[in-house]
């Protein structure tokens, strides 16, 4: 990928690489979401893999300095079996989604375990491998719950507060959500992971838009795992199963594809 792509008279220009492959500090495994703190403090969720499970929270700074691992076994506070999703509230405390054990995790910014909640099952409140996670401008926790093909709302401490989404391929409809992410004016937009897809929804559910299509074509989406919203409105979608980024206009027009062609990686 060259190191700057212009488009719609905007740059998009390659900064650096942050983490390597590693099971401690200075590095990821099977990372899965991403959280910025205050300042310069980056919050990185890694999954592992079934060989080498190291479930855990590494926080970091944006110039490569670890600062801790959270909620790994060596921490002494509860571990992850398979987080999902990532999301501060804030007070800047680390909420993470298990999709294992179908809870919230909690922990505050300096990795002090602070509880959990959620229990499995298909019934409103009931999670069921909850993946992507966000926090709106009240502190409200949205969750796509991913094998009940739904979006489901809480109060930070746990208490159901609304729900929307059924299986399907119609507007409003949901295949195995993942990513989720709130913008600036409160609506909410779900990685419709199966069917190729991102949905705007409004703050209560009201459908309002889509972003993609299947499969592969430079507007194109196969299976987007994660979708984040800029200060200028425009959509920033990983699309998982072509291995690169797109990104979409406010109004869902196509703007830029970004397709990584590493060479070398950093030690």
């Amino acid at each position: 990928m060259p190191t700057t792509q212009i488009s719609a008279g905007r740059a998009f220009s390659y900064s650096y690489c942050l983490g390597n492959n590693s099971l401690t500090e200075q590095g990821f495994l099977s990372p899965v979401d991403i959280a910025r703190g205050s300042g310069d403090i980056l919050y990185v969720a890694s999954w592992g893999n079934e060989a080498t499970p190291c479930a855990r929270i590494t926080k970091c700074t944006l110039d490569h300095e670890w600062i801790a691992d959270i909620g790994d076994p060596e921490s002494g506070y509860e571990k992850f079996l398979c987080p999902g999703g990532l999301a501060l509230d804030r007070d800047e405390n680390i909420y993470v989604s298990d999709q294992s054990i179908n809870k919230i995790v909690m922990f505050d910014k300096d990795g002090g375990f602070l509880g959990k909640w959620g229990e499995s099952g298909d019934a409103d409140g009931q999670l069921n491998r909850p993946s992507g996670i966000a926090f709106d401008k009240d502190d409200n926790l949205y969750i796509s719950d991913a094998r009940n093909n739904r979006v489901q709302q809480f109060s930070k401490d746990g208490k159901f507060i609304s729900i929307w989404g059924e299986k399907g391929s119609e507007e409003g409809q949901l295949n195995m959500p993942w990513g989720i992410t709130i913008d600036k004016n409160g609506d909410v937009y779900v990685a419709d992971w199966g069917n190729d897809r991102i949905q705007k929804f409004s703050a209560n559910g009201k459908y309002l838009a889509t972003f993609g299509k299947s499969p592969d074509g430079k507007d194109e989406l196969n299976h987007p795992s994660d979708v984040a919203v800029d200060k200028d409105g425009d959509v920033y979608v990983a699309d998982w199963g072509n291995n690169r980024v797109q990104v979409y206009e406010p109004d869902g027009t196509y703007l830029v594809t970004f397709i990584g062609d590493a060479v070398e990686l950093p030690p």
